[in-house]
């Protein structure tokens, strides 16, 4: 299995807590969060990791290099501008050689089943299975539903503030969508899937309640280092 991993943020909002490096590289117990993500993959399966990279992604390649140190295949797409999600997806894409491929953002920490995910894409020949998440409080996102497995709705803004599911962002992409992205700065969750759901794509997923965490603010930068500590994570 491939999984591109998107890491060309800025992160600046962690930027007061972490200056030296791009965020996915911010440090837990002398290791990047990143490798936490990449030995959770590699606890699924994934062999091989493409690293979509902008800001300081040369810090990510020095860091991973051929990536035999963890048994796995890893390279590097470098964007030269902001691309987007989505553009840095196309841009990733000219590495993938498989049908179907992982996508996940490099910041964000989320124990999944992907054999659910997997068997969910191709019992039902998907375009794209993603996961969900619910929180507390969906006016602060965008909405996203699925109803039997199939997504019925995505980013859609509420002011209601009540419990809900939102997007989770864990991808399994089928390959020929990379051809419908077009060139540019593109944004995946704004711009291409609720245009592929319009068009009647085969979008399906499921809401998943593992563990989670984004670390794009300090206090959740912080909340994970703790969390790791006391054992809450294992990989």
């Amino acid at each position: 299995m491939q999984a591109v991993l998107l890491a060309g943020g800025l992160g600046t909002r962690l930027r007061s807590v972490v200056s030296d490096r791009p965020k996915p590289m911010a440090l837990i117990q002398d290791k990047p969060f990143m490798e936490y993500v990449i030995m959770e993959l590699i606890s699924h399966g994934v062999t091989h990791v493409i690293f979509a990279v902008g800001y300081k992604g040369s810090m990510v390649e020095e860091y991973f290099k051929d990536g035999s140190a963890w048994g796995i295949q890893v390279s590097y797409a470098y964007e030269e501008t902001l691309l987007g999600t989505a553009g840095a997806i196309k841009n990733a894409g000219q590495q993938v050689n498989t049908d179907r491929f992982l996508v996940l953002n490099a910041d964000t920490f989320y124990q999944i089943d992907y054999s659910r995910l997997t068997a969910l894409s191709q019992e039902r020949d998907l375009d794209m299975a993603l996961v969900l998440r619910e929180v507390e409080d969906v006016s602060r996102y965008g909405q996203a539903v699925v109803e039997d497995g199939w997504l019925t709705s995505f980013d859609e803004k509420t002011e209601e503030k009540r419990r809900g599911t939102i997007n989770g962002g864990v991808y399994l992409m089928n390959r020929s969508l990379l051809e419908e992205i077009p060139e540019g700065k593109v944004s995946l969750e704004h711009d291409m899937i609720p245009k592929w759901l319009l068009e009647g794509k085969k979008l399906g997923g499921f809401v998943n309640d593992g563990y989670f965490i984004d670390i794009g603010v300090p206090e959740d930068y912080y909340r994970f280092i703790e969390d790791v500590e006391k054992g809450r994570v294992v990989v």
